[in-house]
């Protein structure tokens, strides 16, 4: 240390940045905290009474207590406290320091405040955490975006905290400007996608396959020790366990069905269809919240309509199986569709991402890592420009596999009237990419004839239009 001061600052001390600090210090590096609540720095020095870690409410003893050059982190929440806690500090810095984002930033702002910060020659950083609270602590996969020489001002600290994958780090600098906050947001994008194809899978075992809460914790628990594994799967696993302390019974059972968000997931999507990429996974898992909040219209329209044309017979044992089975063609699916926009918004944005090293660090400590994400990397060291997952020789091979289940879990799921949104869609999705003729000849026909929007012809170059009768 410089005079013995603090080499790591953090603004924000809740339970994320409190973990992510203490994680600093863990790992030999000192570290600086600020919050203005008394409380949550009260927490930090208690907690880190034995480590090389201190907390104050002064921000101009905070930044004394730093070293040159400050590096300074800022898990509060997205939107206008960044901005705020931005001008609160920037009269106080000295050229050369940096300021990292650690939020959920939407990747437009990153811009605009690395432009702001540069200007005034502060380095300005925007990292995509992943993890939770507990990754925080113990190791969260971090996605760092900016200037590849503020990254090196913050190196050995990211690499020491992150979680390790056969002893690689999962961080690694991923390209310009808001490169990192980009990709966690598509991150969070496949992670909205995975989680309600988990919720359907769910509803189908237990609906259809009758499956006691039990019988699910089992089944998660052993998909999980396959090719499903994954932290979402092993986390579902869990939950069909938990018991309710206020009855006795399953929690699960006692949970409202209204799911929220924070908007990152529809972040993707909107942006997805920018760019012109389809993510119809992604798109049904917002759309999925979305309905899920309309319980009051849902409890009526359910009372007027009975919707199911038949009760499928099945056999139970081989059920569970084709629902992992289209489960896991559908994990593709999703990552397949988020991999496809982070390649299109590298070109658009000058990111220079690759596809391989983000597959890298999203091994582990991340809310999305799973055993696929190994085959991912590997595919794109084959083949660092493969234009889409799908089309990788081990892929390949997983979808053959796994489609006739898929399309049979769906057509189970009509059957019983059972929404099946991102399942479907990830079918789809796949029955759209693999058809070398799509009925799109009729829609540009249509916009001809409304709106003289010509069309292309099969048979010979040109543009064209026609007086349609």
């Amino acid at each position: 240390m410089e005079d013995n001061k603090y080499h790591f600052g953090m603004v924000g001390l809740g339970v994320m940045g409190r973990n992510f600090i203490l994680n600093v210090a863990d790992n030999g590096f000192s570290a600086a905290g600020l919050d203005l609540d008394n409380e949550k720095v009260n927490a930090l020095n208690e907690e880190g009474a034995d480590k090389n870690v201190k907390g104050t409410t002064d921000k101009k003893v905070f930044l004394s207590m730093l070293e040159s050059p400050r590096r300074i982190m800022l898990l509060v929440p997205a939107g206008k406290a960044v901005d705020a806690v931005i001008n609160d500090l920037l009269p106080h810095l000295d050229e050369g320091d940096l300021i990292i984002d650690g939020g959920n930033s939407f990747y437009t702002d990153t811009n605009r405040r690395e432009e702001l910060l540069n200007e005034k020659g502060i380095h300005f950083m925007g990292i995509g955490v992943s993890g939770g609270a507990k990754g925080a602590r113990f190791g969260p996969s971090i996605m760092p975006g900016g200037k590849k020489e503020a990254y090196q001002l913050v190196k050995s600290v990211l690499e020491a905290v992150s979680a390790k994958v056969d002893g690689e780090p999962c961080v690694a600098y991923l390209g310009n400007s808001s490169a990192g906050n980009y990709v966690k947001m598509v991150h969070n994008g496949i992670e909205y996608a995975m989680m309600q194809l988990i919720a359907e899978a769910y509803d189908l075992l237990k609906q259809v396959g009758g499956l006691s809460n039990e019988e699910l914790h089992q089944t998660f628990d052993k998909w999980n020790a396959g090719k499903l594994q994954s932290f979402l799967v092993e986390i579902t696993a869990a939950i069909f366990n938990q018991e309710d302390p206020e009855t006795g019974r399953h929690l699960v059972d006692a949970i409202l069905d209204k799911a929220k968000q924070k908007g990152t997931g529809k972040w993707t999507s909107q942006n997805a269809m920018d760019l012109g990429m389809p993510v119809p996974t992604i798109d049904a898992a917002v759309t999925m919240r979305e309905i899920s909040a309309l319980k009051s219209d849902r409890v009526v329209i359910d009372s007027i309509f009975d919707g199911v044309a038949s009760n499928p017979e099945i056999d139970k044992d081989s059920f569970v199986e084709q629902v992992g089975n289209a489960l896991y063609f559908a994990f593709i699916m999703a990552y397949a569709q988020g991999i496809a926009v982070l390649q299109t918004a590298s070109e658009e944005y000058e990111y220079n991402l690759e596809p391989e090293v983000i597959a890298t660090i999203w091994r582990g400590g991340c809310i999305i890592r799973a055993a696929l994400l190994e085959h991912i990397r590997k595919a794109f060291n084959r083949k660092p420009n493969l234009s889409n997952l799908i089309i990788d020789s081990y892929f390949v091979g997983e979808i053959q596999a796994s489609q006739k289940d898929t399309r049979k879990v769906i057509q189970v799921g009509v059957e019983a009237g059972i929404p099946l949104t991102a399942l479907g869609a990830s079918l789809a999705y796949f029955d759209a990419l693999r058809s070398g003729r799509l009925p799109l000849n009729l829609v540009q026909a249509q916009r001809d004839f409304f709106g003289s929007h010509t069309y292309e012809r099969i048979d010979m170059e040109g543009i064209f239009h026609t007086e349609w009768e």
